[in-house]
């Protein structure tokens, strides 16, 4: 990295107070001075505005200059530096931010306050980052359940992948073959597959606001065990109230706008209730 450039990046780092001991920024540096100054000098330049327009034309600019992850980063900071909450109940807005997990908790905890006109829109971001987790999340977990395998059952005609090569090896030492330096087994020896379902899973949500990125893993997940025919899955959502969402796991969109995050845990007994 030149000395140039590190100045350039220095003086972009420091904001406008740099201007004094620091050389000025060149053309385009100084729209991209003023894209940071609008979010992190808010006090200085006023920030971004209450207008949806304007909020919009920086978000516009955010992602002609920054990376994708770099623009979630700072629409992260931007709501909870400014503010901007309310402004998210715009559709036209709404559909210009980038997705992230970040996002969707802010938008499941506006669930209740989201108008007609924006809900459809919110529903769609929420949906497009659900279905990435969920593509990132499904296989692995189907794999780990189809392939559980039962350690207490001997299986005499295993299939490839079920083969225990460790007493396979050790019942077959007999036939090892010096001159080619291996053993030919002559008997198998298997895990057995179990028969019956693995496991009756119940998934407890916590959905204080606290938790509110956990909430929306856990209905993925919630979501992708209930399409398992070898798993009886359950899911309820608790604050002061225990509310089954078990039949709302089809959808794990429509999972995450019934619940109602914030709030907080009262460790006393529990109520049933509906969020």
């Amino acid at each position: 990295m030149t000395d140039d450039e590190r100045l350039r990046r220095w003086r972009l780092v420091l904001g406008e107070a740099a201007e004094a001991i620091l050389p000025g920024l060149p053309g385009e540096d100084q729209r991209l001075d003023q894209v940071l100054a609008a979010l992190y000098d808010a006090e200085r330049t006023g920030g971004l505005g209450t207008s949806a327009p304007g909020v919009a034309r920086w978000l516009g600019d955010i992602r002609t200059y920054f990376p994708s992850s770099v623009v979630r980063v700072m629409q992260q900071d931007a709501l909870e530096r400014l503010e901007l909450k309310q402004l998210l109940l715009e559709p036209e807005l709404l559909a210009d931010v980038e997705p992230d997990i970040h996002l969707v908790t802010t938008l499941v905890s506006l669930a209740r306050v989201i108008p007609t006109r924006t809900r459809e829109t919110a529903r769609w971001v929420v949906r497009r980052v659900v279905d990435d987790i969920e593509h990132r999340l499904a296989e692995p977990l189907r794999q780990a359940v189809h392939g559980a395998l039962s350690r207490s059952l001997r299986n005499r005609r295993p299939r490839l992948r079920e083969i225990d090569w460790a007493r396979t090896v050790h019942a077959n030492l007999k036939h090892y073959v010096a001159e080619r330096r291996t053993v030919i087994p002559e008997r198998l020896v298997g895990f057995g597959r179990k028969r019956q379902r693995l496991k009756d899973v119940i998934i407890a949500i916590d959905q204080s606001g606290s938790m509110a990125e956990s909430v929306v893993y856990a209905s993925v997940l919630g979501a992708v065990m209930a399409s398992l025919p070898a798993v009886s899955t359950r899911l309820v959502v608790f604050d002061t109230n225990v509310v089954d969402m078990t039949d709302e796991l089809d959808d794990p969109v429509e999972l995450l706008f019934g619940v109602q995050l914030g709030g907080g845990i009262d460790a006393g007994p529990m109520q049933p209730g509906r969020p």
